[in-house]
């Protein structure tokens, strides 16, 4: 195994969903998927290689609170330039940052689930760095 291949989320409202990962995080989408009566199933997000799968679902949104079992957070790779580009986009769309460290900016999608937008220094980046000096 060498990388991640997808990330699948349900969504009520996929076309919604699909949207403000378009628009307000310029995302591209891949593909879409209907169901055999031709509705809307599923559209897939490029994430330079990982696919974000938003799936079609009839369950209500569960928004994640705090830190439990299971996945909580989808964590997208920025620069600190584009991390700021990004908020001003978001808070221009209506979509407010919940929160902020030195390195992560957290938000909500329209689902409510935890989206952050984080340059923080991976262990590769450390040792490169460290090897350098």
């Amino acid at each position: 195994m060498t990388r991640l291949h997808h990330v699948a989320v349900g969504a009520q409202r996929v076309e919604a969903l699909a949207a403000f990962y378009r628009e307000a995080l310029g995302l591209p989408e891949s593909a879409r998927h209907r169901a055999a009566d031709g509705s809307l199933r599923s559209i897939w997000l490029d994430l330079e290689g990982t696919l974000l799968m938003l799936e079609q679902s009839d369950e209500p949104p569960r928004p994640v609170r705090s830190i439990g079992c299971g996945p909580f957070l989808i964590a997208l790779c920025v620069t600190p330039d584009q991390r700021v580009t990004l908020e001003a986009r978001l808070l221009a769309l209506g979509h407010p940052i919940e929160s902020r460290t030195l390195f992560t900016s957290y938000l909500r999608d329209p689902e409510g689930n935890r989206v952050a937008l984080s340059h923080y220094p991976t262990p590769a980046a450390d040792s490169s760095a460290g090897s350098a000096s």
